[in-house]
């Protein structure tokens, strides 16, 4: 065999093994992982790409979380990439009518928030993927100012 296919063959090995890897820790780190209730029902916040896996993690993150009656989920503190996702801005933006004052407050803040905690992420999302989320949170977060003022304002 010629020296340049030898090199193709351990070019495209190393490859196949740094990917396998990269797999292997992602499903360590939780992403693949649904063994635990929490890892599950949460899973779709971190996934931001859009493969067929991922697209089904966020809609079942979705579904548990407009389902969940405490919504627990209001009272903890989103990732970058749980802004990046939109799934807990979705799920705001479903939930708006039945949200308390305290509540629509809290998703409104995170809204605002989202911009800063989305720029501070350097390379782990793109550009474009950033853009999206800051204008979803901001169609969100007025969204949830005119639930707010509707029913909370006073005088």
């Amino acid at each position: 065999m010629e020296m340049s296919v030898l090199h193709a063959i351990a070019s495209a090995a190393n490859f196949a093994l740094v990917a396998g890897l990269l797999a292997l820790g992602a499903c360590t780190l939780g992403a693949c992982a649904m063994s635990s209730p929490q890892i599950g029902t949460r899973a779709g916040l971190g996934c931001v790409d859009d493969s067929p896996a991922c697209i089904d993690q966020r809609q079942a993150t979705l579904r548990h979380m407009v389902n969940d009656r405490s919504r627990s989920w209001v009272h903890e503190s989103p990732t970058p990439e749980a802004y990046a996702s939109g799934v807990r801005l979705f799920a705001y933006k479903s939930k708006k009518k039945e949200l308390t004052c305290d509540e629509l407050r809290r998703g409104k803040l995170e809204a605002d928030t989202a911009r800063s905690s989305l720029n501070s992420v350097g390379d782990r999302l793109t550009p474009a993927q950033v853009s999206r989320s800051v204008m979803l949170a901001g169609e969100v977060g007025r969204e949830l100012e005119r639930e707010f003022n509707r029913r909370c304002k006073r005088g």
